[in-house]
């Protein structure tokens, strides 16, 4: 009898095919900086420990060394915003409010991680602060002015980014039971306006009232 040959790229039947080491090791380093992003805007940069951040990720500390070096490389990159501002502004302009809200919503609900809030615990960092707000303001604020038409464009820019952050905290911090039990959509269309008005430099128009009110 000829023996029937399977395709090297072919697992046998009821053997799982492996990961891919990259997408694994890219994985896990997400988890990682998602962990470290949490802890952040929980806690004192200098009572986090790669331990605790190995812990929340579900990954061993040596694994966190083996992927950012040491406590300070894995900072860095978590006091970076530019990822983030990526994400949070691709939208365009007439839209960025909506686009806005609708992130920080979807990445607390969906990853347990604002993209902007952390900037609120910069006073609990030290030294570590200072680079925190740097960043914020080049990564996040300026870059948002950047892509604004028209007078006061910074000042636009951080009235609609305060928005958002009071947003953030009520939701993800403080944890208001009647926000998080809307849906996001909802949400959106209530708040968007109101953050659309500042990127757009004009009061926000008040909701209408039913006659008789």
């Amino acid at each position: 009898m000829r023996a029937v040959s399977t395709p090297a790229d072919v697992p046998a039947p009821g053997v799982r095919r492996a990961a891919p080491a990259r997408r694994d090791a890219e994985a896990t380093k997400a988890a990682i900086l998602r962990a470290a992003r949490h802890l952040l805007a929980r806690r004192a940069h200098a009572d986090i420990t790669l331990k605790a951040v190995a812990e929340r990720a579900g990954v061993s500390a040596p694994l966190v060394v083996k992927y950012f070096g040491n406590k300070d490389a894995l900072f860095a990159r978590v006091m970076s915003f530019e990822e983030d501002a990526d994400a949070l502004l691709d939208a365009p302009p007439a839209e960025l409010g909506r686009h806005m809200v609708r992130h920080v919503l979807v990445s607390q609900r969906e990853r347990g991680a604002d993209p902007v809030v952390r900037i609120a615990f910069a006073p609990l960092h030290g030294e570590h602060g200072d680079v925190l707000r740097a960043n914020f303001r080049a990564q996040v604020t300026k870059k948002l002015a950047a892509r604004l038409t028209g007078p006061d464009t910074d000042v636009r820019a951080e009235l609609a980014v305060a928005a958002l952050l009071g947003l953030g905290v009520m939701f993800g911090i403080a944890r208001g039971d009647a926000l998080r039990a809307m849906p996001v959509e909802d949400v959106v269309d209530r708040y968007g306006p109101t953050v659309q008005a500042h990127l757009d430099g004009r009061a926000p128009k008040p909701r209408s009232r039913p006659a008789g009110e």
